[in-house]
């Protein structure tokens, strides 16, 4: 029998499973071969594990057909992902650590290995992000527990993938924040509403304020730690109220007379900008969270503070056609310029860092750039309200229906994903706070 020879870029005891069959079928094919009486010849077998340009290789976990291929489709949005010519099928750091040079000599930065376990009627997903020069799963074993329907499902794949892109680029976990929003049920003077608080990945749900009336305009201050809010109880005018998420009293901030609306807290917390008709028109004011006198500002309404504090984007009709424009207000010089283009435009929000706005378009849900230009549309979406980002700015949520039940929708703004939560009656004006810490 002839003398078979192994060469590789790796370790003899890095191939498993791979040398074994291309052993057997070398065996098979050189025993159907008539040989003499000759010196053995040597058959040599050359396997390099391809190098690739991929950041991160997403094995499928154990277990699961679902959750980890979804996942791997969010990531590949941004950060380029495979789960194709893998040199193994680990699903555990421990099993990458054990066999590192093989993994270094990909080329892969970050593997990402996982299983799924039942218990108690829920997915438990348990997975690891292994930094493939260290050997090491940055942070350690992650868990999430999902429950078994197709939207969970795919809710549970947007959480890891926000997970994995933070644990390797640092950048916020969008499903670290919460997520407020407003619950309505029954009509007239028998409407409650309720302000609600849920953590993003929809999960411990509570509500905050509870009213014989309406709630609108729910704002999170920048650490997540208070909301400001719009009541407006039977044959009163609204007020704003500013409440801590821990609960306690409910200290009315600006309770001018006229109707007061659309609060806006300042980077720091310290103030916030709101509408009001106190003048008889609407103007915008700007006054402490812990209350005193309210500063006026210019003509307008929805006013929203942009993250740096030095301006605000807010909306005027200037010629009183019902054509609403979005205009920005500069502090200190009191300058304005307008920056939406086109028709309706109303309710705008900045992102994280101020390059983008969302707001509504007519009645489409819709996301510019500072300059003006659309970059995103998401069309009707069952309620004339706009969007809001997630800590990330790659994320929007928004007031969506799914025949009669309200839901909340979150749209990836490059339009690789979509999830929704059903809720109970009308769902209106989610908002999603910074990573809570």
């Amino acid at each position: 029998m002839p003398v078979i020879i192994y060469k590789s870029a790796c370790k003899k005891t890095s191939f498993g499973k791979l040398h074994l069959l291309s052993l057997v079928g070398a065996v098979m094919m050189v025993s159907a071969m008539p040989y003499a009486n000759a010196a053995p010849e040597p058959l040599v077998f050359d396997y390099k594990v391809p190098k690739q340009t991929n950041q991160i290789a997403l094995v499928p976990f154990a277990g699961d057909t679902v959750i980890s291929p979804m996942a791997a489709k969010v990531l590949n949005s941004d950060l380029k992902t495979t789960s194709q010519n893998l040199p193994e099928q680990p699903h555990t750091s421990r099993e990458v650590a054990s066999k590192l040079p093989l993994w270094q000599s990909t080329a892969i930065p970050y593997v990402v290995v996982g299983n799924t376990r039942m218990a108690g009627g829920d997915v438990v997903i348990d997975y690891e992000v292994v930094d493939t020069q260290t050997g090491r799963a940055i942070e350690g074993k992650q868990t999430l527990n999902s429950k078994r329907d197709a939207n969970s499902l795919r809710y549970a794949a947007d959480v890891i993938a926000d997970n994995v892109r933070h644990l390797i680029t640092g950048e916020p976990r969008d499903y670290a924040g919460r997520i407020a929003y407003i619950e309505e049920s029954g009509t007239g003077a028998k409407k409650i509403s309720r302000i609600k608080v849920m953590d993003a990945t929809g999960e411990n749900e509570q509500t905050i304020a509870e009213v014989q009336g309406s709630i609108y305009s729910p704002a999170w201050s920048a650490d997540g730690g208070r909301i400001a809010y719009v009541v407006q109880r039977d044959r009163s005018y609204p007020v704003i109220y500013v409440q801590s998420i821990s609960g306690g009293a409910q200290p009315i901030t600006a309770n001018l007379r006229g109707s007061n609306m659309s609060p806006s807290f300042s980077p720091d917390g310290g103030r916030i900008l709101f509408s009001s008709s106190h003048e008889g028109e609407d103007y915008i004011y700007e006054m402490s969270t812990s209350g005193g006198a309210a500063r006026r500002l210019t003509k307008g309404l929805q006013p929203s503070y942009a993250p740096d504090g030095q301006s605000f984007a807010y909306v005027y009709d200037n010629g009183k056609n019902n054509q609403p424009r979005i205009y920005r207000y500069t502090f200190g010089s009191g300058s304005v310029q307008q920056v939406s283009k086109g028709g309706y435009a109303t309710t705008p929000h900045f992102n994280k860092d101020g390059t983008q706005i969302a707001y509504l378009s007519g009645r489409s849900a819709a996301v510019m750039n500072s300059s003006g230009d659309n970059v995103a549309s998401f069309g009707g979406m069952g309620l004339d309200e706009a969007p809001t980002f997630s800590p990330s700015g790659k994320r929007v949520v928004l007031a969506t229906k799914e025949g009669s039940k309200g839901t909340l929708t979150i749209k990836s703004l490059d339009g690789s994903n979509t999830v929704t939560k059903i809720g109970n009656g009308t769902i209106r004006s989610p908002v999603w706070s910074a990573p809570v810490k």
